[in-house]
């Protein structure tokens, strides 16, 4: 049992009392997480953080007296900790939760409008995992970190519950190559470097980014707008082109699918894999059977392990593998357990991912695949 002192601090934001209890309720039934604060605004919360230092906070958007876009933007400038944004903010006002990520949130977590405690509880997995990852987070100004985890409250299913193990000899090679990409916490702002330094011809690129249902779609659009790539939220059937970036939906596994020489997406429902849906495991293990050698699997920034099996499957099946480095990862979780596994070629920082990626491509067409 952890003691008091050693367990992640919590610090709740919300105008809404239901909220903050529920948040309460949930995030001190881990026993690693104790909730040190509630705040009904930003200006109370603010003169809480005159005595105490959270290593967490959780941050409503929509707040009377300031909203806590503002709040963040103050807190990062003033006195940098890790925030997880929480709205039921969808559709226009998943901009705002953009803007959140760009100014320096870790993470977001959705509410719902009604029914708070039972979505709630039918989250808390999901909440918690995020709030711990959270306070993983790497900030560059920040020092102290706390313990590692302690324990597993919940069973994890691997991919094997989606699909069945790769086959020992992956397909025969075909003239595409294809590149899948996991990321996870402080996944949004490195997807956006990587994604920004590829051409317009790059290779067809299918992603998984740990985020919540329908904020997706807005966060393929805001890619999509600054990139030269094409980028899309991945629907069932979608073909996956040179110059073509998909992105898995919140709350649906996205496998890669091959027919002949073509690639594609398969969008599924089912459960959560490595705790996650979508699962970046799930996503490389169907591209180490669809694609074999011509695939590049890239982890990059992300708490827990969803990924690291399913790299090492692309590994034995001929795929070039990547890992984004500790000192450039928000939180080095998924890439380090897939270096452990040593199933890893190459050890990048952020900036050279994308160069990894065009240097396999040039490689891969070099070797008679065109």
């Amino acid at each position: 049992m952890l003691k008091h002192s050693e367990k992640i601090k919590v610090m709740i934001i919300d105008d809404s009392a239901s909220m903050r209890q529920g948040l309460t309720d949930i995030l001190e039934n881990d026993r690693e997480m104790v909730v040190i604060a509630t705040a009904a605004d930003p200006f109370a919360a603010a003169r809480k953080l005159t005595t105490m230092v959270p290593d967490v906070i959780t941050l409503d958007i929509e707040m009377p007296r300031m909203d806590g876009l503002t709040f963040l933007r103050k807190l990062m400038v003033q006195h940098p900790i890790p925030v997880v944004m929480c709205s039921s903010l969808l559709d226009s006002g998943s901009q705002t939760l953009l803007q959140a990520l760009e100014a320096g949130a870790v993470d977001i977590i959705l509410k719902p409008t009604a029914g708070i405690a039972e979505y709630l509880a039918d989250s808390r997995i999901q909440i918690c995992d995020t709030v711990k990852a959270a306070a993983r987070a790497r900030l560059g100004v920040r020092t102290k970190r706390p313990a590692p985890l302690s324990h597993e409250p919940e069973k994890k299913l691997t991919a094997d519950a989606m699909l069945p193990p790769p086959r020992c000899h992956a397909l025969a090679k075909t003239s595409a190559m294809v590149v899948c990409i996991g990321a996870s916490t402080g996944g949004t702002e490195s997807l956006r470097e990587v994604l920004q330094a590829l051409p317009a011809d790059a290779p067809g690129i299918v992603i998984v980014q740990h985020m919540p249902e329908k904020f997706t779609t807005s966060f393929a659009k805001r890619l999509n707008e600054l990139c030269a790539v094409e980028v899309k939220e991945a629907e069932d059937g979608d073909a996956v082109l040179q110059g073509r970036v998909l992105i898995a939906p919140g709350n649906r596994h996205t496998l890669l699918m091959r027919s002949g020489a073509r690639y594609y997406t398969e969008v599924r429902q089912g459960p959560l894999v490595s705790r996650h849906r979508p699962s970046v495991d799930v996503l490389f293990r169907s591209a180490a059977i669809s694609a074999g050698s011509n695939a590049v699997g890239v982890l990059m920034t992300g708490m827990g392990d969803d990924g690291a099996r399913g790299l090492q499957e692309m590994k034995q099946a001929g795929a070039y593998t990547v890992a984004q480095d500790e000192a450039t990862s928000i939180v080095f979780g998924m890439p380090k357990e897939a270096i452990a596994r040593g199933c890893v070629d190459r050890v990048a920082p952020l900036q050279t991912i994308a160069h990894e990626i065009l240097r396999s491509a040039r490689a891969f067409t070099l070797s008679g695949h065109t």
